[in-house]
């Protein structure tokens, strides 16, 4: 198989969808791997690093759109390389198609199988090429909060760990999954207050274990949603339905219940955000403000750590992309149960529920 691996054109997007390390691994088994020049550059993986290991370096994503078999990439297509996608091509990427419409029609039209990162689930419902993604963004996500609560940016001018005879800032964290779990490690870390509100008696229970008396468990009714918005200086959207667009858990209306100053990151943005007022920014603009609360909205959030992130990620994709370039995507599939879940799209129809849910589309179910 030929595998492409084009430059992100995301804005601030550094990430790139394979390491030399990668690229090593697909052409020690044969396969002929396409790199445009400069992909790497911006994880800290040269030109000459990708020629080392085999792979040939074009100058343009058309001609690695031209000619690969599967095109890996960190983010989704966007509409300038939406004709550059052919028929029969096999996509492998994250996609998040439940807030993003549009491209969902798109590899439809096209009749491109595309393999989203984020919907490749094992049968205990873990994701494992989204985890990775989601404890650098929980992790960053409180870093962020807490460099936006600053005065100079709207925010509320508060030291989150407090020093001594100062309060400290308080910090919600909406989910308690992989995002919520690892920005409770830094927000404790940093001596803030936290209050962690999920559905999952289960998951709380374990929070509740590992984080004892240093953060409070709730449950996420909307009482308990509202107490903490009013409560709160920083507030962490960790909500995730896997394929699905977030919940909107914060309302327009709830935003006048806040603190004038305080935060919201959104990390469920790529999945629409849980927030109401929430839309997608960039890292070069990454907030804006609505009835006095500081929203921060970057949907790449892990592409400011590009180096950290392109290998986290490259670690638990190369596994299942080996899969399809060895097997062929039909019989990957038929071998690997969490690869089938991952299949957004194939032949002209969308063929994950979750998607065809959000997205309006018609569900048609994949037989292999």
């Amino acid at each position: 198989m030929t595998i492409g691996i084009p430059k992100e054109v995301k804005r601030h997007e550094y990430r790139v969808g394979a390491t030399p390390h990668c690229v090593r691994s697909y052409v020690s088994r044969g396969h002929a791997v396409l790199v445009q020049r400069d992909a790497g550059v911006g994880s800290g993986f040269s030109n000459e690093e990708y020629e080392a290991v085999g792979a040939k370096l074009l100058d343009t994503p058309e001609e690695i759109f031209d000619r690969a078999d599967m095109i890996i990439k960190v983010k989704e297509p966007l509409p300038q390389e939406y004709e550059l996608l052919r028929s029969g091509q096999i996509l492998y990427t994250y996609l998040h198609l439940a807030a993003d419409v549009p491209l969902a029609k798109c590899l439809m039209e096209k009749k491109v199988a595309a393999v989203a990162y984020e919907t490749i689930e094992l049968p205990d419902r873990s994701l494992p090429c989204l985890t990775p993604m989601s404890e650098i963004a929980g992790r960053l996500s409180v870093q962020e909060g807490a460099k936006y609560l600053e005065k100079s940016f709207g925010g509320r001018g508060i030291l989150l760990g407090g020093v001594p005879g100062v309060p400290r800032g308080s910090v919600a964290v909406l989910g308690g999954g992989i995002v919520g779990t690892n920005a409770c490690k830094i927000a404790v870390g940093m001596g803030a207050n936290v209050t962690v509100l999920d559905i999952n008696a289960r998951r709380m229970a374990y929070l509740d274990d590992v984080f004892g008396s240093r953060i409070t468990t709730l449950y996420a009714t909307e009482a308990n949603v509202e107490t903490v918005l009013r409560e709160s200086d920083v507030v962490i959207g960790a909500v995730l339905i896997p394929g699905e667009s977030a919940p909107k858990l914060i309302k327009r209306s709830q935003l006048s219940m806040m603190k004038p100053g305080a935060v919201i990151v959104d990390v469920a943005i790529d999945q629409g955000g849980c927030a109401e007022t929430s839309r997608p920014t960039t890292h070069d603009e990454p907030i804006f403000i609505v009835d006095n609360v500081v929203h921060y909205c970057v949907a790449n959030m892990p592409g400011a750590v590009a180096r950290s992130s392109t290998i986290a990620l490259t670690s638990v994709t190369l596994n299942y992309g080996l899969q399809i370039a060895e097997q062929g995507l039909i019989a990957a599939l038929k071998s690997q149960p969490p690869l089938r879940r991952g299949l957004n799209t194939y032949d002209g129809a969308c063929v994950h529920e979750g998607v065809a849910r959000s997205c309006g589309l018609p569900y048609t179910e994949f037989a292999t």
